[in-house]
Parts: structure tokens; C-alpha cells; sequence
């Protein structure tokens, strides 16, 4: 919160990023919040389908058209939401700093936002166990766990000037 943090772009579908305060989060694959009809797009709060789907295990029907209810997450095989992906390259494009997280950047497109970034001067900071094949363009690599190292990072910036 202290620090000129412009958005966050995830992958993750669980909401742990609005959970926890954070703005500008761009969900290129999709978030749990809601569920949308696969025949006439009405929208449905995961709130009022859950506990149903939970207890029973069927899936959940549209209550304006009978058609199958699919939560907002990009599945195999489906399109990323355009518009989404075009405010992440945005973002990337405008970017100082790009911090990739726990990312193997294996999955396309979203794998290339770093590259985006890179081309206009921006600092790579990837931190991974692993190794990416994107790693030759990071100017630091963290092989940490992303529940130690991003805390630390945090610390580190919030002390910076004290």
C-alpha cells in the first residue's frame, strides 16, 4: 500500500488478491464471484448457487432459461476475456517494474506480458522455484517460495527510507 503498486495481474481464479486489499487486479483467467448462463448470459452470485451445487453435487440451471450455469473462469480450449487481456498489456506496456510471482510462464498469452514490459525498459523480478524460459530477461531472479519471498520484499520496501 505504501509504494506506487499500479495493478496486479493474476492468473488465479480464488480471489485472494481482492481478499487482501489489493486494487487494479486484472483476472486474466477468470474469478469465482459469479456464474454466467451458457444459453441467455444471465448472471448468478456463486453465493446463491454454491450451497446448492455443494450439497448435491448437480449442476446448477438458469433460473430465467434452464441453461446450464458455468462460473466466470476461462476453462481449457476457451478464450482469454479480450478486454481483460488488453488492460494487462497496458498495464505491462506501462509498467516500471514488472514482479512476476510464482509463475512458470508456460501458459500463452499471459506469459507475454513480461516480454511487453521488457520492451519498454521496464525491470523484470521474477520469483520461482523454477526456472522459466524467460529467465534470461529478468534483471533479479528470487528462488524462493512466494509466501516468504513477497512478504520479505514488502519488508524491505516499507524500510526503505527509514
Amino acid at each position: 500500500r505504501r509504494g506506487p503498486l499500479r495493478s496486479v495481474i493474476t492468473q488465479n481464479i480464488d480471489l485472494l488478491h481482492n481478499k487482501a486489499g489489493s486494487q487494479n487486479v486484472y483476472e486474466v483467467h477468470g474469478h469465482m464471484r459469479q456464474a454466467t448462463c451458457m444459453r441467455c448470459c444471465a448472471v448468478y452470485s456463486m453465493e446463491t448457487i454454491l450451497p446448492d451445487f455443494v450439497a448435491t453435487g448437480n449442476i446448477p440451471f438458469c433460473s430465467v432459461c434452464g441453461g446450464a450455469l458455468k462460473p466466470n473462469v476461462v476453462l481449457f480450449g476457451e478464450a482469454l476475456p479480450a478486454k481483460i487481456m488488453r488492460d494487462a498489456q497496458r498495464e505491462a506496456l506501462a509498467c516500471d517494474a514488472m514482479i512476476v510471482a510464482g509463475s512458470s510462464l508456460a501458459v500463452s498469452p499471459v506469459n507475454e506480458l513480461p516480454l511487453l514490459a521488457k520492451q519498454t525498459g521496464a525491470r523484470l523480478i521474477f520469483v520461482n522455484y523454477g526456472e522459466t524460459h524467460l529467465d534470461y530477461l529478468a534483471d533479479v531472479i528470487i528462488r524462493a517460495d512466494v509466501a516468504d519471498a513477497l512478504p520479505a520484499i514488502a519488508g524491505a520496501f516499507r524500510n526503505v527510507g527509514t
